[in-house]
Protein backbone atom coordinates (compact mmCIF):
# COMPACT_ATOMS: atom_id res chain seq x y z
CA UNK A 1 0.00 0.00 0.00
CA UNK A 2 1.32 3.43 -0.97
CA UNK A 3 1.93 5.75 1.97
CA UNK A 4 2.39 9.47 1.35
CA UNK A 5 4.40 11.24 4.06
CA UNK A 6 3.24 14.86 4.35
CA UNK A 7 3.64 17.48 7.06
CA UNK A 8 0.37 18.24 8.85
CA UNK A 9 -0.26 21.95 8.19
CA UNK A 10 -2.10 22.54 11.50
CA UNK A 11 0.76 21.17 13.60
CA UNK A 12 3.27 22.93 11.35
CA UNK A 13 1.77 26.33 12.21
CA UNK A 14 1.43 25.49 15.91
CA UNK A 15 5.09 24.48 15.96
CA UNK A 16 6.06 27.64 14.06
CA UNK A 17 4.44 29.94 16.63
CA UNK A 18 5.78 27.82 19.51
CA UNK A 19 9.37 28.28 18.33
CA UNK A 20 8.93 32.02 18.80
CA UNK A 21 8.34 31.48 22.52
CA UNK A 22 10.77 28.76 23.57
CA UNK A 23 14.36 29.85 24.41
CA UNK A 24 17.16 28.07 22.54
CA UNK A 25 20.92 27.58 22.67
CA UNK A 26 23.27 29.83 20.74
CA UNK A 27 24.02 28.82 17.17
CA UNK A 28 27.62 27.87 18.07
CA UNK A 29 26.45 25.50 20.81
CA UNK A 30 23.80 23.99 18.56
CA UNK A 31 26.31 23.51 15.75
CA UNK A 32 28.83 21.88 18.13
CA UNK A 33 26.10 19.56 19.39
CA UNK A 34 25.21 18.47 15.86
CA UNK A 35 28.86 17.98 14.87
CA UNK A 36 29.13 15.32 17.60
CA UNK A 37 26.32 13.17 16.18
CA UNK A 38 27.00 13.47 12.45
CA UNK A 39 29.37 10.96 10.84
CA UNK A 40 32.64 12.04 9.19
CA UNK A 41 31.30 10.88 5.82
CA UNK A 42 28.24 13.08 6.22
CA UNK A 43 30.35 16.03 7.41
CA UNK A 44 32.24 15.94 4.12
CA UNK A 45 28.95 15.94 2.20
CA UNK A 46 27.60 18.77 4.35
CA UNK A 47 30.60 20.96 3.53
CA UNK A 48 29.95 20.50 -0.19
CA UNK A 49 26.27 21.25 0.21
CA UNK A 50 26.89 24.40 2.26
CA UNK A 51 29.24 25.70 -0.44
CA UNK A 52 26.58 24.88 -3.03
CA UNK A 53 23.77 26.72 -1.26
CA UNK A 54 25.81 29.70 -0.07
CA UNK A 55 28.40 30.70 -2.66
CA UNK A 56 29.36 34.00 -1.02
CA UNK A 57 33.12 33.85 -0.51
CA UNK A 58 33.53 37.05 1.53
CA UNK A 59 31.43 39.73 3.15
CA UNK A 60 29.62 41.86 0.60
CA UNK A 61 28.99 45.51 1.31
CA UNK A 62 25.94 47.04 -0.25
CA UNK A 63 22.24 47.50 0.21
CA UNK A 64 20.60 45.99 3.30
CA UNK A 65 16.86 45.93 3.82
CA UNK A 66 17.09 46.59 7.57
CA UNK A 67 15.30 43.37 8.52
CA UNK A 68 16.51 41.40 11.54
CA UNK A 69 16.09 37.84 12.77
CA UNK A 70 13.27 38.94 15.11
CA UNK A 71 11.28 40.19 12.09
CA UNK A 72 10.72 36.56 11.11
CA UNK A 73 8.34 36.43 14.11
CA UNK A 74 5.99 38.78 12.23
CA UNK A 75 5.06 36.44 9.38
CA UNK A 76 3.34 37.72 6.28
CA UNK A 77 1.89 35.58 3.52
CA UNK A 78 3.27 33.07 2.67
CA UNK A 79 3.75 32.37 6.41
CA UNK A 80 5.42 28.98 5.89
CA UNK A 81 8.57 30.70 4.57
CA UNK A 82 8.93 32.72 7.78
CA UNK A 83 8.45 29.64 9.97
CA UNK A 84 10.94 27.58 7.96
CA UNK A 85 13.57 30.33 8.08
CA UNK A 86 13.03 30.98 11.78
CA UNK A 87 13.47 27.29 12.61
CA UNK A 88 17.21 27.90 12.21
CA UNK A 89 17.57 31.68 12.43
CA UNK A 90 16.24 31.56 16.04
CA UNK A 91 19.63 30.21 17.21
CA UNK A 92 21.21 33.54 16.21
CA UNK A 93 20.78 36.83 18.13
CA UNK A 94 17.40 38.44 17.49
CA UNK A 95 18.99 41.71 16.32
CA UNK A 96 21.24 40.08 13.71
CA UNK A 97 20.56 41.52 10.24
CA UNK A 98 19.10 39.04 7.77
CA UNK A 99 17.87 39.67 4.24
CA UNK A 100 15.31 37.38 2.67
CA UNK A 101 13.16 37.12 -0.43
CA UNK A 102 10.21 34.80 0.12
CA UNK A 103 7.90 33.24 -2.46
CA UNK A 104 8.74 31.94 -5.92
CA UNK A 105 12.08 33.46 -6.89
CA UNK A 106 13.06 32.88 -10.52
CA UNK A 107 15.59 35.66 -11.07
CA UNK A 108 19.09 36.37 -9.79
CA UNK A 109 18.88 38.79 -6.86
CA UNK A 110 20.70 42.12 -6.67
CA UNK A 111 22.30 41.45 -3.28
CA UNK A 112 22.66 38.40 -0.97
CA UNK A 113 19.32 37.17 0.35
CA UNK A 114 17.92 33.97 1.81
CA UNK A 115 15.44 32.48 -0.64
CA UNK A 116 13.86 29.21 -1.76
CA UNK A 117 14.92 29.14 -5.41
CA UNK A 118 17.25 30.52 -8.03
CA UNK A 119 18.13 30.09 -11.72
CA UNK A 120 20.63 27.29 -12.30
CA UNK A 121 22.60 29.23 -14.89
CA UNK A 122 24.40 32.51 -14.39
CA UNK A 123 26.13 34.04 -11.38
CA UNK A 124 23.49 33.12 -8.83
CA UNK A 125 25.56 33.59 -5.66
CA UNK A 126 23.24 36.29 -4.28
CA UNK A 127 20.44 33.73 -4.07
CA UNK A 128 21.37 31.88 -0.87
CA UNK A 129 19.25 28.74 -0.62
CA UNK A 130 17.48 27.54 2.50
CA UNK A 131 14.89 24.77 2.66
CA UNK A 132 11.77 26.94 2.56
CA UNK A 133 8.14 25.88 2.05
CA UNK A 134 9.35 22.35 2.71
CA UNK A 135 5.98 21.09 3.96
CA UNK A 136 4.70 21.54 0.40
CA UNK A 137 7.80 20.50 -1.49
CA UNK A 138 9.34 17.67 0.53
CA UNK A 139 6.60 15.03 0.29
CA UNK A 140 7.82 11.43 0.48
CA UNK A 141 6.41 8.21 -1.02
CA UNK A 142 6.71 4.84 0.73
CA UNK A 143 5.44 1.39 -0.22
CA UNK A 144 5.06 2.10 -3.92
CA UNK A 145 4.29 -0.79 -6.31
CA UNK A 146 6.96 -2.19 -8.61
CA UNK A 147 7.77 -0.18 -11.75
CA UNK A 148 7.22 -3.18 -14.02
CA UNK A 149 3.59 -3.55 -12.90
CA UNK A 150 2.68 0.04 -13.76
CA UNK A 151 0.86 1.39 -16.82
CA UNK A 152 2.98 2.33 -19.84
CA UNK A 153 1.78 5.91 -19.75
CA UNK A 154 2.85 9.42 -18.89
CA UNK A 155 0.45 10.92 -16.33
CA UNK A 156 0.19 14.67 -15.83
CA UNK A 157 -2.12 16.84 -13.75
CA UNK A 158 -1.24 20.49 -13.33
CA UNK A 159 -2.35 24.07 -13.33
CA UNK A 160 -1.81 25.09 -16.94
CA UNK A 161 -1.13 28.83 -16.87
CA UNK A 162 2.41 29.30 -18.15
CA UNK A 163 3.15 29.27 -21.87
CA UNK A 164 5.59 26.37 -21.64
CA UNK A 165 2.92 24.18 -20.01
CA UNK A 166 0.32 25.27 -22.58
CA UNK A 167 2.70 24.28 -25.39
CA UNK A 168 3.18 20.80 -23.91
CA UNK A 169 -0.57 20.23 -23.61
CA UNK A 170 -1.15 21.49 -27.14
CA UNK A 171 1.32 18.90 -28.44
CA UNK A 172 0.37 15.89 -26.35
CA UNK A 173 -3.09 16.18 -24.78
CA UNK A 174 -4.58 13.63 -27.19
CA UNK A 175 -1.50 11.43 -27.46
CA UNK A 176 -2.23 7.75 -26.61
CA UNK A 177 0.95 7.51 -24.52
CA UNK A 178 -0.25 10.35 -22.29
CA UNK A 179 -2.98 10.96 -19.73
CA UNK A 180 -2.93 14.72 -19.24
CA UNK A 181 -5.33 16.95 -17.36
CA UNK A 182 -5.61 20.63 -16.53
CA UNK A 183 -6.80 21.18 -12.95
CA UNK A 184 -7.43 24.95 -13.20
CA UNK A 185 -10.85 26.04 -14.49
CA UNK A 186 -9.78 29.55 -15.38
CA UNK A 187 -7.31 30.25 -18.19
CA UNK A 188 -5.77 27.40 -20.13
CA UNK A 189 -8.13 25.36 -22.31
CA UNK A 190 -11.55 24.19 -21.03
CA UNK A 191 -11.22 21.03 -23.13
CA UNK A 192 -8.20 19.96 -21.06
CA UNK A 193 -9.94 20.17 -17.67
CA UNK A 194 -9.93 17.00 -15.57
CA UNK A 195 -10.35 16.48 -11.81
CA UNK A 196 -7.33 16.42 -9.53
CA UNK A 197 -6.07 12.94 -8.68
CA UNK A 198 -4.12 11.63 -5.71
CA UNK A 199 -0.41 10.95 -5.67
CA UNK A 200 -1.29 7.25 -5.34
CA UNK A 201 -3.25 7.43 -8.61
CA UNK A 202 -0.31 9.13 -10.31
CA UNK A 203 1.90 6.24 -9.18
CA UNK A 204 -0.11 3.67 -11.14
CA UNK A 205 1.82 4.94 -14.16
CA UNK A 206 5.46 4.40 -15.08
CA UNK A 207 6.07 8.01 -16.08
CA UNK A 208 5.00 11.26 -14.41
CA UNK A 209 5.22 14.66 -16.09
CA UNK A 210 7.27 17.19 -14.11
CA UNK A 211 7.19 20.63 -15.73
CA UNK A 212 8.55 23.66 -13.95
CA UNK A 213 5.99 26.28 -12.93
CA UNK A 214 6.89 29.71 -11.56
CA UNK A 215 10.15 28.18 -10.35
CA UNK A 216 10.80 24.45 -9.82
CA UNK A 217 8.30 21.63 -10.37
CA UNK A 218 6.74 20.91 -6.96
CA UNK A 219 6.16 17.23 -7.76
CA UNK A 220 9.75 16.34 -8.71
CA UNK A 221 10.81 15.47 -5.15
CA UNK A 222 8.01 12.99 -4.44
CA UNK A 223 8.31 11.43 -7.89
CA UNK A 224 11.99 10.76 -7.19
CA UNK A 225 11.11 8.98 -3.94
CA UNK A 226 8.78 6.61 -5.82
CA UNK A 227 9.06 3.75 -8.31
CA UNK A 228 7.87 5.95 -11.17
CA UNK A 229 10.11 8.18 -13.28
CA UNK A 230 9.91 11.95 -13.69
CA UNK A 231 9.85 13.21 -17.26
CA UNK A 232 11.31 16.72 -17.62
CA UNK A 233 12.66 19.12 -20.23
CA UNK A 234 15.99 20.78 -19.29
CA UNK A 235 15.83 22.10 -15.72
CA UNK A 236 16.33 25.84 -15.33
CA UNK A 237 15.62 26.43 -11.61
CA UNK A 238 16.90 24.92 -8.38
CA UNK A 239 16.17 24.83 -4.65
CA UNK A 240 17.52 23.07 -1.54
CA UNK A 241 17.02 19.86 -3.57
CA UNK A 242 20.01 20.86 -5.74
CA UNK A 243 18.16 20.36 -9.01
CA UNK A 244 21.23 21.75 -10.77
CA UNK A 245 23.08 18.51 -9.95
CA UNK A 246 20.41 16.27 -11.51
CA UNK A 247 21.23 14.70 -14.87
CA UNK A 248 18.83 13.76 -17.70
CA UNK A 249 18.50 10.00 -18.24
CA UNK A 250 20.34 9.47 -14.94
CA UNK A 251 17.90 10.93 -12.39
CA UNK A 252 14.92 11.58 -14.68
CA UNK A 253 13.95 11.05 -18.31
CA UNK A 254 15.16 14.12 -20.14
CA UNK A 255 13.24 15.43 -23.13
CA UNK A 256 14.18 18.27 -25.45
CA UNK A 257 13.15 21.84 -24.65
CA UNK A 258 10.73 21.76 -27.63
CA UNK A 259 9.26 18.45 -26.32
CA UNK A 260 9.46 16.89 -29.79
CA UNK A 261 11.21 13.68 -28.70
CA UNK A 262 8.75 12.74 -25.94
CA UNK A 263 7.25 9.68 -27.67
CA UNK A 264 10.69 8.40 -28.63
CA UNK A 265 11.99 8.67 -25.05
CA UNK A 266 8.92 7.09 -23.46
CA UNK A 267 8.97 4.16 -25.85
CA UNK A 268 12.67 3.65 -25.27
CA UNK A 269 12.23 3.23 -21.51
CA UNK A 270 9.12 1.07 -21.99
CA UNK A 271 11.33 -1.24 -24.06
CA UNK A 272 14.41 -1.01 -21.78
CA UNK A 273 13.31 -1.91 -18.26
CA UNK A 274 16.83 -2.29 -16.91
CA UNK A 275 17.80 1.28 -17.79
CA UNK A 276 14.51 2.59 -16.40
CA UNK A 277 15.17 0.83 -13.10
CA UNK A 278 18.65 2.38 -12.97
CA UNK A 279 17.11 5.85 -13.23
CA UNK A 280 14.72 5.01 -10.37
CA UNK A 281 17.62 3.81 -8.22
CA UNK A 282 19.66 6.97 -8.94
CA UNK A 283 16.65 9.18 -8.23
CA UNK A 284 15.93 7.51 -4.89
CA UNK A 285 19.59 7.73 -3.90
CA UNK A 286 19.57 11.49 -4.53
CA UNK A 287 16.27 11.92 -2.68
CA UNK A 288 17.43 9.92 0.35
CA UNK A 289 20.27 12.33 1.18
CA UNK A 290 17.66 14.80 2.50
CA UNK A 291 16.13 12.43 5.06
CA UNK A 292 18.73 12.63 7.85
CA UNK A 293 17.38 15.26 10.26
CA UNK A 294 20.72 15.98 11.96
CA UNK A 295 22.40 16.47 8.58
CA UNK A 296 19.65 18.80 7.38
CA UNK A 297 19.75 20.83 10.60
CA UNK A 298 23.52 21.23 10.59
CA UNK A 299 23.61 22.13 6.91
CA UNK A 300 20.91 24.79 7.42
CA UNK A 301 22.71 26.37 10.39
CA UNK A 302 26.04 26.48 8.55
CA UNK A 303 24.43 28.13 5.55
CA UNK A 304 23.11 30.89 7.81
CA UNK A 305 26.35 31.19 9.75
Amino acid sequence: MVYISKTNKFFFYIQGFWRGIVPVKSYDKKIDELYKIVSKENLFKIEKRVDYYNKIQESKKGFHSGTQVKDLLKPKTPKSYYFDAYEFARFFPADYPIDFKFGDVNTILDYPMICKSRPIKGNNENNILLNLDKARHFVNVKGDIDFLTKENKLIGRAGVYQQHRIRFYEQYFNNPLCDLGQVNKREGNPNWIKPKISIADHLKNKFILSLEGNDVATNLKWIMSSNSIAVCPPLTMETWYMEGTLLPDVHFIGIDADYNNLEEKLQYYIDHDKEALEIINNAQEHRNQFTNKAVENLTSLLVLK
